[in-house]
């Protein structure tokens, strides 16, 4: 495995966490996850901010052990840059499908891979 491909699978495993009810329900854990400069145009056209994300999150659909679970596919993604991977992949929650794009960083190693963007649209369901 080159290096490219070990940085993108290592966002697409800090995606998979983030898709976690445990890690949803938990601030400190989620922080783990998120820059702190992350932005998120979500599938409402509502604009989160990392501090607004942080205090929404255990309380949105998917952050419940015993809830919907988001179950994610076609998920791929791409070196942009060093330090830089773009991911992108499908969900379902419940009825909900829903696509997504989030962009990855590792600004240093200690910190590690940290979404810093992501946006989801919401699709109809007469749309492939």
């Amino acid at each position: 495995m080159d290096d490219a491909e070990d940085d993108v699978n290592q966002a697409i495993a800090g995606e998979l966490q983030l898709m976690d009810p445990r890690v949803r329900a938990s601030q400190e854990l989620a922080t783990q996850l998120l820059d702190p400069e992350f932005v998120e145009v979500g599938g409402s056209g509502r604009r989160w901010t990392y501090k607004d994300m942080l205090a929404e999150l255990p309380h949105l659909l998917g952050s419940s052990a015993d809830g919907l679970r988001y179950e994610p596919s076609e998920i791929s993604g791409v070196l942009l840059a060093p330090g830089l991977v773009h991911l992108t992949f499908e969900t379902l929650l419940g009825e909900r499908r829903t696509r997504h794009s989030s962009i990855w960083r590792k600004r240093d190693h200690a910190a590690g891979w940290r979404m810093y963007y992501h946006q989801a649209t919401r699709v109809p369901p007469e749309v492939d």
